[in-house]
């Protein structure tokens, strides 16, 4: 029986399905492709591809601020079609552009899936809020986290056309949250590759405050069903954030799988604490990490002169897959994506550290967390930009991660967390 959340996925994409039949995209017979996405989204807040006029546009946005609405009653009220949007990419017909998805296993890299995802949420957030006297907005919307990705098929590929349907969902004062579903023709039919639920915060032109959104106004059960789903979201997360073990203890449970996994690494041998010892089939977790480090060039900004969120997705993607292939020792299939946290952007010029560990496992699956940070080498400093949570299946049963320190048993901990939420929603096909 599906779950209430894959029901609620399901009704979201029923009504992009209806909508887009008799939708702008209908009539026109042919619906943009992610090029056409970012150049919207450049129009849009008037930025531009040039480096230096980028850096000038940007400056000239704060005279914009006049512009923003002093309250939420002040924004019209919206519904979910008037933000629906579908986006074509063309790998079936396009060769060239199949180049820049392929991977050596002759399937989509899916990092560059997760910038495309990326693009789509902050568009369908704007035609949420756009206003048509204005030429352009004066909101800065940016991703505040990946709520979840469910995989719904192990393999995109490569030579197929893949289309994206999204649209919002959910809407609070400040902050939208926007359902996109990913299919992909194959032997005549679209059949589904992935649902994914991103949440967005809309900003000042200079993006140093919070700015009002408009409302949305459910139509219908099944639209009532997604808002009331958002809202669920959102104390989830409330939930997920009070509970944190950076912030409270483990529960009852969680200690008792944590002392006996000390007990299974005590030397017998020895009557000492500090003689451990490694079990069968098992891997001490501070040898199954993986790091990496990018220099952000300008190539990689977004539209408001700061490090594409996409960019830093696929980055920490792809260090993450490759941590869990040489873990696993086999190719590894992505489960699932969760809670993806953007805690503050990062700079073009900056250094970027990546570093991922394997922190849970259970049978063939390889629960993956990266963290990356930024670091200043005039300072010294190292300050938190994002964590990610990959959700990995192997080709074959994999070995035990084990902690050794309390903090690593944190971690491990927190990765079971992940998983068990995963793991509730559904299977991949």
């Amino acid at each position: 029986m599906l779950s209430l959340r894959l029901r609620l996925l399901s009704a979201a994409s029923s009504l992009t399905t209806r909508a887009l039949s008799s939708g702008p995209s209908a009539s026109q017979g042919k619906s943009p492709d992610m090029k056409e996405v970012r150049n919207r989204l450049r129009e849009i807040v008037g930025a531009s591809t040039n480096w230096s006029d980028h850096r000038k546009a940007m400056q000239e946005r704060a005279s914009l601020s006049s512009q923003l609405a002093s309250s939420q009653e002040d924004l019209p009220v919206r519904t979910m079609k008037d933000s629906l949007i579908e986006v074509l990419l063309p790998l079936g017909s396009q060769p060239t552009l199949r180049e820049k998805y392929l991977t050596m296993h002759n399937s989509v890299r899916f990092g560059r899936i997760l910038e495309d995802l990326d693009s789509l949420a902050v568009l369908i957030c704007y035609t949420h809020t756009k206003t048509d006297t204005l030429g352009r907005s004066p909101l800065s919307i940016v991703t505040a986290l990946v709520d979840k990705i469910d995989m719904r098929k192990n393999i995109i590929y490569p030579d197929c056309d893949i289309k994206f349907t999204g649209h919002v969902t959910w809407v609070g004062k400040t902050s939208i949250e926007a359902k996109m579903h990913v299919t992909q023709l194959h032997d005549g039919a679209f059949s589904p590759v992935l649902d994914a639920t991103f949440v967005m915060v809309a900003r000042d032109p200079e993006n140093k405050r919070a700015a009002f959104v408009n409302p949305l106004k459910p139509e219908g059960p099944e639209e009532e069903r997604l808002f009331q789903q958002g809202e669920i979201n959102k104390t989830r997360r409330v939930e997920l954030s009070t509970a944190s073990l950076l912030k409270v203890a483990p529960t009852a449970e969680e200690r008792k799988i944590v002392h006996s996994q000390f007990l299974s690494t005590l030397d017998s041998k020895t009557v000492s604490f500090r003689s451990r010892v490694l079990p069968p089939n098992s891997v001490w977790m501070e040898d199954a990490k993986l790091k990496g480090l990018e220099i952000c060039h300008p190539q990689e900004r977004n539209i408001f002169n700061r490090i594409f969120g996409g960019f830093l997705m696929r980055k920490a993607y792809e260090l993450g897959w490759a941590n869990a292939c040489a873990y696993g020792g086999s190719r590894p299939y992505l489960v699932a994506v969760d809670d993806i946290l953007f805690q503050k952007p990062v700079e073009v010029g900056s250094l970027l550290l990546l570093s991922s560990q394997v922190c849970y496992t259970e049978e063939t699956y390889i629960q993956v967390r990266v963290h990356t940070e930024v670091f200043d080498a005039m300072t010294r400093q190292h300050n938190t930009t994002n964590v990610f949570h990959f959700t990995f299946c192997s080709q074959e049963e994999v070995p035990q991660v084990v902690p050794k320190s309390y903090g690593e048993s944190m971690l491990y901990l927190d990765g079971k967390r992940h998983f068990d939420l995963t793991m509730k929603g559904g299977t991949v096909a």
